[in-house]
């Protein structure tokens, strides 16, 4: 097993200037879905530290740049288990495409909540590889804008008005409040109580504020009957009913996007919006744009389908010979380009009302 390396010189001056939430607690966490703890990359015993004297920056050193490393990938240490999905370089060069699609998809818009030209605070939760902050921190040199993950996976260099933090943003929000825009993009799957988060948002958005969630509903639909009825015929059928069994079994819902509305209604927000998209599963679209939108989600598709395969629900349920078979047979479906399948994109935003008091 590798051993973990201290960060690099260049890593230590970002733990100086960025305020990063302290991961003291990541090695007392379970890790829920992994079998051990041998499973982490490391040098050190946690529980023979002694974390009070040897004070934050160690702490930090020790549990958030730890990785854990399963059937070939790195997955991130701080709340070990929490996020399925792993945060090495393949995993972050999916998330930058899907990021790629986004733009494509509309025209190269970043969100559509109205919050003028010169807001002063924004944040995004799940942040991921951080390059929709970065985006939006260019865009708005008047704002501040604060990246969340459980992955200190963010470049170094970025805008001056952008920081990242690492935290997990279903805890109590320590980063601040009365925020123009609270921002989540392709988290709503991974998350446990959708409800409280958005209370949360609510909580710390300023009076006019607004909240945007933009996520796929995952599910494949068919307009002219050439996707086959079945998972037999067609796997991805199977591979996305597969998901929701495996996000289910870590107790969340890959179909919440649909759902929203009357979420954030009972949180308090008003002026409630939702724009639909359809997104092509594939390159079957003759129009050119669309085309290329269908290409980037097939391939973060066929990218994500080992990735899931490869997280403990699936691996107690299926032999490597068995993932390996359906992971080719599903690439092969998803680049059949006489069947005419896309998935619904859902952006749904609404604003806390401009008086300080819920109506």
């Amino acid at each position: 097993m590798a051993t973990a390396r201290p960060p690099s010189a260049a890593q230590q001056t970002q733990l100086d200037n960025v305020n990063r939430q302290p991961a003291i607690e990541a090695a007392d966490h379970a890790a829920e879905g992994f079998d051990t703890l041998e499973d982490v990359d490391r040098d050190f015993d946690p529980e023979e530290m002694d974390m009070e004297s040897l004070g934050e920056s160690v702490s930090l050193t020790s549990s958030i740049y730890q990785h854990c490393y399963r059937h070939g990938r790195r997955y991130h240490m701080y709340r070990l288990g929490r996020y399925p999905l792993p945060n090495d370089d393949d995993e972050q060069n999916r998330e930058d495409m899907k990021h790629a699609m986004m733009l494509e998809m509309l025209n190269g818009k970043l969100f559509f909540a109205p919050i003028g030209e010169h807001p002063q605070k924004i944040i995004d939760l799940g942040t991921g590889t951080g390059i929709w902050a970065i985006e939006v921190g260019a865009q708005f040199p008047s704002a501040e804008v604060m990246g969340v993950d459980l992955s200190p996976i963010q470049p170094l260099w970025v805008p001056p008005n952008v920081r990242f933090y690492v935290d997990d943003i279903e805890d109590e929000w320590l980063n601040g409040s009365n925020y123009d825009l609270v921002h989540a993009r392709h988290v709503l799957p991974f998350l446990k109580d959708v409800p409280g988060l958005l209370r949360r948002a609510y909580e710390h958005l300023k009076p006019g504020g607004w909240v945007e969630m933009q996520d796929l509903d995952h599910m494949a639909f068919c307009d002219d009957g050439t996707m086959p009825p079945t998972k037999e015929e067609y796997p991805v059928l199977e591979f996305l009913d597969m998901m929701g069994w495996t996000w289910g079994k870590l107790g969340t819902d890959v179909r919440i996007a649909p759902k929203l509305g009357d979420m954030l209604r009972e949180a308090g927000f008003v002026n409630v919006r939702c724009k639909v998209y359809k997104v092509p599963l594939g390159v079957w679209p003759e129009n050119p744009a669309l085309r290329l939108v269908g290409l980037y989600l097939r391939m973060v598709v066929e990218m994500v389908v080992p990735a899931m395969y490869s997280t403990p629900p699936c691996t107690t349920k299926w032999s490597d010979i068995q993932r390996e078979v359906f992971v080719a047979n599903c690439r092969s479906a998803l680049k059949d380009t006489s069947i005419h399948s896309y998935m619904m994109h859902y952006f749904w935003y609404a604003q806390k009302p401009p008086a300080s008091g819920r109506k």
